[in-house]
């Protein structure tokens, strides 16, 4: 990874070896937590305790070997699948002997991601299987409750594979995104012949720009997806675990398989918006200045103040993440104007001039002192967030504003092309 100037490439490497330690501690924290609970919580015989801390010294251990101490061979496909195939047998006689072992078995989810593509999937299911035998008290209790636990099955595969594909999916638009940037810097230094007096430091800003845009990409994803697996899966289990109780006094547990269900697809629902809010929708279905023109309309309709907007200059399609960045910024804006401005009249004014693209918003309302803004738990977040947006695409923000004597805001990009992209 190229180093670039101010620490950015350096504070990158240090967040994604904090991410990788993380994963890497995931497997023992599991195993930990299960063999805590289950010399607590579930009762065991001498021989039972016995199998249990000893099938978990050996599943730390055949982790250690296979994947700590040796992290190269994770990318050698048949030792890969020697591996998994060993911790899946481990995990599973772990829940024989004591059921609170499906905490642990979430460790086949998070390595599925050794086995080479068609195979992902399949380890998933039997990790899957894995779980719901667990949530249902072992595998014992099968035979006796074969249709509850055929739908916690299905709940369960039906979560962990769409979360795992959407995981496998984020860091497939990770290394996209690292080259679609890498190729940028690239005709960013051929402009550097004819721009002699701003090549360095435009190479610089794109270089930070892509090292802050993966790593806030990817903290709103895990973010998103790690509160909507626990909510999720929380509630889903303890529905089941309700069923299996109803079921056992012949009550009607069905109502709480259906409860379970919904939350099942509640989190689907959640975990499909977090993946589709990587672009804003407005640019998904028109061009920069016409997804602009809407917002404007929109604002107008819900806050009864006119709002007009203008293009200027040339319109052409610009790099998704420069249109985004001015398009969020827009909006950012708008609300600020809406909740604090108690203007009259707004204008948004889009301006494209040869290498760089403008964005204006004025109003005429109570204005602000924009230096003495800062960001508290009450608010003040909205500057400081538009300032950070700009400055990764490499531009500007201005402000200008004074009490009573209303607010222009000017953002300031470079015209990158999207055929860059």
């Amino acid at each position: 990874m190229t180093n670039g100037a101010g620490g950015g490439a350096p504070k990158y490497d240090a967040w994604e070896m904090r991410e990788q330690l993380a994963l890497g501690a995931i497997p023992y924290v599991l195993l930990a937590i299960s063999t805590v609970l289950g010399l607590l919580v579930y009762p065991n015989s001498p021989g039972g305790i016995a199998a249990m801390l000893g099938l978990t010294a050996l599943g730390a251990g055949w982790i250690a070997w296979m994947v700590t101490l040796h992290p190269g061979w994770r990318d050698r496909t048949r030792l890969a699948a020697v591996y998994y195939v060993g911790l899946l047998t481990i995990l599973g006689a772990l829940i024989a002997v004591n059921p609170l072992y499906g905490f642990a078995a979430m460790i086949g989810y998070v390595h599925a991601f050794m086995l080479p593509s068609p195979w992902r999937l399949a380890g998933i299911g039997v990790t899957a299987s894995f779980s719901a035998a667990s949530q249902l008290g072992g595998f014992a209790v099968i035979v006796d409750a074969t249709p509850v636990y055929l739908l916690a099955l299905a709940v369960n595969t039906a979560i962990a594979s769409t979360f795992c594909l959407f995981g496998w999916r984020v860091e497939e638009q990770s290394a996209q995104r690292k080259v679609v940037i890498g190729e940028l810097a690239e005709a960013n230094a051929r402009l550097e012949t004819a721009l002699e007096e701003n090549a360095g430091l435009q190479a610089q800003l794109l270089t930070q720009a892509r090292e802050a845009g993966v790593q806030d990409e990817r903290q709103r994803m895990a973010g998103e997806i790690h509160d909507t697996i626990a909510q999720g899966l929380a509630g889903v289990v303890t529905q089941l675990q309700a069923a299996r109780q109803a079921h056992e006094r012949g009550a009607g547990w069905l109502r709480h398989v259906d409860v379970a269900q919904e939350m099942a697809r509640e989190s689907l629902a959640e975990a499909r918006r977090s993946v589709h809010a990587l672009r804003p929708r407005e640019l998904e279905e028109a061009a920069l200045p016409e997804a602009l023109g809407e917002i404007t309309q929109r604002w107008t309709a819900a806050h009864g103040v006119p709002a007009a907007f203008t293009a200027t200059g040339t319109v052409r399609a610009m790099h998704p993440e420069v249109e985004g960045t001015l398009l969020r910024t827009a909006q950012e804006a708008l609300v600020n104007v809406a909740k604090h401005a108690a203007a009259s009249r707004v204008a948004l004014t889009l301006s494209y001039m040869g290498d760089v693209v403008t964005l204006d918003v004025r109003d005429d309302g109570a204005g602000f002192v924009p230096d003495r803004v800062r960001p508290t738990a009450a608010g003040g977040h909205g500057l400081a967030a538009m300032r950070r947006r700009v400055a990764r695409v490499a531009g500007r923000l201005e402000i200008e504003s004074a009490p009573g004597a209303g607010t222009a805001l000017s953002a300031c990009v470079p015209a990158v092309p999207a055929e860059a992209s």
